[in-house]
């Protein structure tokens, strides 16, 4: 309410008339109201729609240039006005969307006169399919309209609609980015960035550095989501919902929902931007199969660009078979049948020679107890221990794997004899017993000796070895297969090598002569230090791997390293000096392993290749082509014959070694792979991604068996308890964390407040379905609404967090007697002193 000066009655300002300049907008002339339509056009830039009203009005605006006049038909195709919400349209104000209307009908006179219905219909037809497309805001409100209805379904559909609004929201961003809308293009991002944030983070991040049409025409991922078919699995039922709501709005609405696009008339504008994406960019594989009769995860893991990445099938092959028999990734696993991932044990003279020693070690045993000793263990089955147990899958002939020396060593006969020795002593790690019910009630209760006893049973013991004041940062860690050595590889381009147990590392001495030598012993350094340099690199080293020969028998005598010079480097642990540099890849090399048997080794490379190297040879023996980028990790089977390699295309492979073809392909990953695990019974894979999800595949089926999730930042370590009982990972959380890989697992979620929102409720359920607390979404300390965001994200399979002391954990290893061991470099928060300069 306003007075007026004389002290006349107060008027609503509401019922004022709008002023320009001092001027009622209803006195304005017929000219300047030319000029008011204009230069509200220019500010919103449209500058051609103001020149066409120039023209049409026989004079120019203030500030704008004068261009040439366009068509009726070319301002439809070209230049719609956009529509938006009541209050905010510029035409809506008196006097403007008459003029406007009566320009367009072409009248000359430039007089505020209605034009014909026909004309007003055929603008408003020939625009209605780019409403959308010129409107930012149109465009976030159908996307939400879209998310809404999905949020909104039944729970049972949730899991199979939730994939398609990734592809959706790629290429709505993409067209407002291509059309210049570069504002508006950040603001949908910013908007539902946290709902795709877990499982498509690297992608985003992406899409937020795509800032100008040439951006989009030179970005690799924006080429594959335009050029490539966007590949969803969905069934009948779900297929003819979706329809449903597409034609006619018709489905379930998330609760809060209801403020999105406000009118039916936008809201099958949205729908129709939508299907154009859908068609254009999407393909769906519909199953006969209900909705409740397949898991979650089968539906995350049959989407994404797939064409790319599938190896492409032989000749052959029938494209509709295909389809018919199930999604490509499937059908391109069955065409190459079964695998033999069965564990070779030792054969002939050398299998005779283990059992011969195994059977002295038994009769001194009983010799020194003299005969008290459990009845199990007075007469063991040596020979079955000999042999590893048996996977049901078929074991490869010596033939059919790589070619070894023909002739064991005494190593050989020391690694299989201790190998046996240390089954026996074992500690068995089950977790059967321990279930998600009992730990919880374990944390609440920790004197229930039934819970504690569980526990001791399924947890193992963890040593955690933790590098203070490294300033020259710590890039990967490795522990020996004895574990008595662990080396580090620094981002200064050296390595160094420490001893666990705490003893000086000796070197063999240059100054003596070779003829004189009777024992390696009588030349070693007689001190020795406690802590060995390695130096030969030119670039950070990015993985390290020490030689498996002698297992946990005796140390090992060389280790593997790999740099961002692109080299492999042997290095010699009797010199402590480089024997070998292996040359092949062209740009950085992310990781190296030795073979479980010594000899071969493998590499992963930013040049989207895996090589199969000898340490006799310096040119690889084997390239493994077909990854769409950086190979980040390689992986091999316990028997040799395969080897596993995880890439930044978010798929794993499988592949022959013999013939370096592709047996498997693995699917289910949102973003980079940057760890891998095979079990050590050959029937599984575990492989974990910048998505913060572990997949444990099945390696006969190619299937994925589940989807752990757990961690709240990059995992960089996985390892299988000797058994396949237990998973043990370790990430940049500063946490190591032990799955159940037994536990069928599942989302433990749960929600507060009036349930799962899209943005404004309490608490919100992402891409994933996972469910997370908003800024306001409640009271509490800090510290308990991440512990809550934890268990929110935390599979059921999950059986204990260790947390570290700001300590990202870059290595976990299992002993033979299933000790954890783990590896980090300790990170000080800001400001915090160094230890040696305080």
């Amino acid at each position: 309410m306003s007075q007026t000066p004389d002290g006349e009655s107060p008027q609503n300002d509401a019922e004022r008339p709008l002023e320009i300049n001092g001027v009622p907008l209803n006195q304005l002339s017929g000219r300047q109201l030319d000029q008011l339509t204009a230069a509200l056009l220019q500010a919103r830039g449209y500058a051609d729609i103001a020149s066409t009203i120039q023209a049409r009005s026989g004079g120019l605006v203030s500030g704008v240039q004068a261009q040439p006049a366009i068509t009726l038909e070319e301002f439809v195709d070209r230049h719609t006005p956009r529509v938006q919400r009541s209050g905010q349209n510029p035409y809506d104000q008196p006097g403007v969307t008459t003029r406007l209307a009566g320009i367009l009908a072409g009248d000359p006179t430039g007089k505020p006169v209605i034009p014909p219905p026909s004309n007003l219909t055929a603008v408003m037809d020939g625009a209605a399919s780019r409403l959308l497309v010129d409107d930012p805001l149109n465009r976030q409100e159908a996307f939400r309209d879209l998310q809404a209805w999905v949020e909104g379904s039944l729970d049972m559909y949730k899991p199979e609609f939730r994939p398609l609004l990734f592809p959706v929201f790629v290429h709505f961003y993409l067209d407002l980015v291509q059309a210049g809308y570069f504002e508006g293009a950040s603001a949908f991002l910013r908007r539902f960035y946290n709902y795709f944030s877990v499982g498509h983070r690297v992608t985003l991040e992406k899409l937020s550095a795509l800032t100008s049409p040439i951006h989009v025409d030179q970005s690799e991922i924006a080429k594959r989501f335009r050029s490539e078919q966007y590949v969803l699995r969905m069934s009948q039922s779900g297929k003819d919902l979706f329809l449903g709501w597409l034609t006619d709005g018709a489905g379930g609405e998330e609760l809060g929902a209801g403020t999105g696009i406000t009118t039916a008339a936008r809201a099958k504008k949205g729908r129709d931007q939508i299907l154009r994406i859908l068609n254009n960019h999407l393909t769906f594989h519909v199953t006969s199969s209900h909705s409740l009769t397949i898991s979650p995860n089968v539906w995350e893991e049959s989407t994404g660009l797939m064409k790319s990445l599938i190896p492409p099938q032989s000749a052959e092959a029938d494209n509709d078979t295909v389809m018919a028999n199930g999604t490509a990734v499937e059908q391109f696993n069955a065409a190459h049948g079964s695998l033999k991932l069965g564990i070779p044990g030792p054969e002939g003279a050398l299998k005779d020679e283990v059992e011969k020693i195994l059977q002295e070690d038994h009769a001194h045993t009983v010799q020194m107890a003299n005969g008290q000793i459990p009845h199990h263990l007075a007469h063991p089955d040596i020979r079955g221990m000999i042999q590893p147990p048996s996977n049901g899958h078929p074991v490869p002939t010596p033939n059919e794997l790589p070619p070894m020396p023909p002739n064991f060593r005494t190593v050989d006969i020391k690694r299989e004899v201790e190998r046996v020795r240390d089954m026996r002593r074992r500690i068995k790690l089950d977790a059967s017993n321990f279930s998600a019910m009992e730990r919880k009630e374990f944390s609440m209760n920790g004197f229930d000796q039934r819970q504690v006893t569980a526990r001791q049973k399924a947890l193992p013991s963890i040593c955690c070895y933790t590098f203070k004041d490294a300033p020259e940062g710590v890039s990967s860690t490795a522990f020996s297969a004895d574990s008595t050595l662990l080396a580090a590889g620094f981002q200064e381009s050296y390595i160094r090598l420490w001893s666990t147990r705490g003893e000086r590392l000796r070197a063999l001495r240059t100054d003596f002569d070779i003829s004189e030598v009777k024992d390696l012993r009588e030349i070693r350094e007689r001190h020795g230090t406690t802590t060995r340099k390695l130096v030969g690199h030119s670039g950070p080293v990015y993985a390290l791997s020490f030689d498996p020969t002698g297992g946990a028998a005796v140390p090992p005598r060389f280790l593997l390293s790999s740099s961002a010079d692109a080299t492999v480097r042997l290095w010699s642990l009797d010199t402590m000096t480089n024997v070998v540099a292996y040359r092949g890849h062209t740009k950085p090399i992310w990781d190296v392993e030795w073979g479980p048997r010594g000899i071969y080794f493998a590499t992963g490379s930013r040049d989207h290749t895996a090589r199969l190297w000898t340490s006799d040879r310096v040119l690889p023996l084997r390239i493994f082509a077909g990854h769409l980028s950086d190979v980040d990790c390689v992986k091999f089977h316990p028997n040799s014959l395969y080897l596993a390699t995880g890439s930044s295309d978010s798929t794993c492979r499988l592949w022959d070694v013999q013939t370096g073809l592709c047996v498997r392909v693995f699917l289910g990953h949102q973003g980079p792979v940057t760890a891998m695990a095979t079990s050590p019974d050959g029937k599984y894979l575990a492989s974990a991604g910048e998505d913060l999800a572990i997949n444990l595949w099945d390696l006969g089926t190619g299937k994925r068996v589940k989807k752990m999730t757990g961690h709240t930042a990059t995992i960089y370590s996985l390892a299988f308890s000797q058994e396949t009982s237990v998973l043990v990972s370790g990430g940049a959380d500063w946490t190591v964390r032990c799955w159940d890989v037994k536990s069928s697992g599942g989302l433990a979620t749960k929600s507060s407040g009036g349930g799962a929102g899209t943005g404004e409720d309490a608490t919100i359920a992402d891409a994933n379905g996972f469910v997370k607390r908003t800024a306001g979404g409640g009271g509490g300390t800090e510290a308990t609404a991440e512990k809550e965001e934890d268990d929110n994200f935390a599979t059921r399979d999950l059986m204990e967090t260790f947390p570290t002391k700001r300590t990202p954990i870059l290595n976990v290893h299992f002993t033979p007697r299933n000790l954890c061991l783990a590896a980090g470099f300790y990170q000080p928060p800001v400001g915090e002193m160094p230890f040696e300069r305080r």
